[in-house]
């Protein structure tokens, strides 16, 4: 598998692809975007902020360092080519479950998070995904396309289906989509989701854009009404008991932030993801 060369990796994710059980990847996929585009350039915006930051959570009183990860660059991507990118990312991710690895994606936009969870699906017949996003994500087809940022979770739903996908954050939608939500029974409160989630492996798509964008204005759909940043990590948090078996970040757009305050926040929370569901992945 070709992988782009970066000059920076994720913080503490210096070790060798081998002596890794957690591997970071980045899916610069900026195809579909409409309103904002640029998610190409997140992932290598979010390795050079969290650079800025400690390795040591202390709400979680965890170290990164105490973690073996391995952040192997970018996919390379054909951005003329959406079936062939997203065909890119699912063999990477074979590969990556295939050696026993956690995998966690950094977006790119929302449609990296369709082929990865086809992947896990093949393993994990009782998948369950969890969204936590502003956008319901849920249009049939979006701009006369059946794969889009705007279509990933049906997509997702058409694989997994009914009972099998928990959104969490929603306030934007489509009256059709939020109708849809209803009937699929997927817009849940966090004790409803613990619920659902007993028992199951669970793949988590974080979309940047569930902060208010006076957190991360630098996302490529901002929406009025988000979460702050310390609600976002108590929402991180009061899934901690969850099986999770990958996860990504997404929707990040830095050329729509020169602050870079969004890069940081997202860097931040994938910090607080790895310590929070990877802790327990092959610690040194």
């Amino acid at each position: 598998m070709e992988l782009q060369f970066n000059p920076s990796k994720f913080l503490a994710a210096d070790l060798p692809y081998e002596a890794s059980p957690i591997v970071i990847v980045g899916c610069p996929l900026d195809i579909t975007s409409t309103f904002r585009p640029g998610t190409r350039f997140a992932p290598q915006a979010i390795r050079e902020a969290s650079l800025g930051l400690e390795t040591y959570s202390p709400l979680l009183d965890r170290d990164l360092e105490d973690l073996k990860i391995c952040d192997v660059g970018d996919l390379n991507l054909p951005q003329d080519n959406l079936e062939g990118a997203l065909e890119v990312i699912q063999d990477y991710v074979a590969t990556v479950t295939g050696d026993g690895k956690f995998p966690i994606l950094i977006g790119g936009e929302h449609l990296i998070s369709l082929p990865v969870v086809r992947e896990h699906a093949r393993h994990h017949p009782d998948l369950l995904v969890i969204q936590l996003d502003a956008h319901a994500d849920l249009r049939q087809e979006y701009e006369g396309e059946s794969l889009s940022h705007a279509t990933v979770m049906r997509r997702i739903a058409d694989i997994l289906g009914e009972g099998s996908i928990c959104q969490l954050g929603i306030r934007s939608g489509t009256r059709e989509e939020m109708l849809y939500a209803k009937e699929m029974g997927s817009l849940y409160e966090v004790e409803e989701v613990l619920r659902q989630a007993t028992g199951r492996p669970v793949y988590l798509t974080l979309d940047l854009d569930i902060l208010d964008p006076g957190v991360a204005p630098g996302v490529s759909t901002p929406e009025p009404g988000g979460l702050t940043f310390q609600e976002g990590i108590s929402l991180i948090s009061s899934l901690s008991s969850l099986r999770v078996v990958g996860f990504d970040l997404v929707e990040l757009s830095p050329p729509y932030d020169p602050t870079q305050q969004s890069a940081i926040a997202a860097a931040k929370l994938i910090r607080e993801l790895i310590l929070q569901f990877c802790w327990d992945t092959d610690r040194q």
